[in-house]
This record gives C-alpha cells, structure tokens and sequence, in this order.
C-alpha cells in the first residue's frame, strides 16, 4: 500500500546553524537531498522537513517571507510515544537554543509542550493516551 509523506518546507537564515539543532536534536539530514542551501531533516520514514535558505525559498513563491520570529507562519505538531519522551525533545531542543512559547498542556489523557527552533518555527510535541485514542 502506497504511504503518503509530507515535506514541510521551512525558511532559515542559516543552513549550518540549523542542521547542527536538527541533528542535535537527533534527526538525520539527508546529504543525497541537502547543499549549501537546503537541508533534508528526516523526522520520520514519512515526515521531511527542508530547511531552505532565504534565497532557496524565495524561488518556490512569490509572497514575503515571514519573520516567524514575530508572525506565525505555521504549527508543526509531533506525536511523541509518552510524555517523558515529549520533555526529553522539548528539553533538548531548549538546551540547543530554543525558546519554549507556552506553558506544558497537561489534560491527563493528553500531554504536549511546544518549542520554537532558531528561526522562530513552532513544533508541538504531543502525547496522547492510547487507550483514549482507541475507546
């Protein structure tokens, strides 16, 4: 059966910077899909992120840029396997320079916190029961 992926495209100032954060963060780049200008972040067997410069970016769209320092472009949410292994990301990317937006959503069945990476991109780290999930 056919397995859909998602490329989630994201404009960085520095390609370098960001590849070390990703791959700190313990996701592989993909050299075969990456240059001096984009980075291939392997989330997952189904999940790209491409981190394309500035310039690299502007040549797929005709509209501005966000400063996603200041506007929100987009919300990238992650499931994680159990609530320790959402603060372990959220803890980490924190650790590499990442500020965290919010405070922990605790609602018992579900558990998330967020982190904004270098650029300002904002990832959701969410866990949810799986027994809530399944009834």
């Amino acid at each position: 059966m056919y397995q859909q992926m998602i490329f989630v495209n994201l404009p960085v100032r520095d390609i370098d910077a960001s590849k070390k954060f990703f791959s700190e963060l313990g996701y592989t780049i993909n050299p075969q899909f990456s240059d001096e200008t984009t980075a291939s972040v392997v989330i997952s067997e189904h999940i790209i992120v491409m981190l394309l410069s500035h310039e690299k970016y502007a040549q797929f769209t005709t509209k501005e840029i966000a400063d996603s320092t200041r506007t929100s472009e987009v919300l990238v949410a992650l499931s994680a396997e159990s609530r320790e292994k959402v603060d372990e990301l959220v803890d980490r990317a924190l650790a590499l320079g990442a500020v965290e937006p919010r405070e922990k959503q605790d609602l018992g069945f579900m558990y998330g916190r967020a982190f904004e990476d270098l650029d300002g991109h904002t990832f959701e780290v969410a866990w949810m029961d799986p027994a809530t999930i399944e009834g």
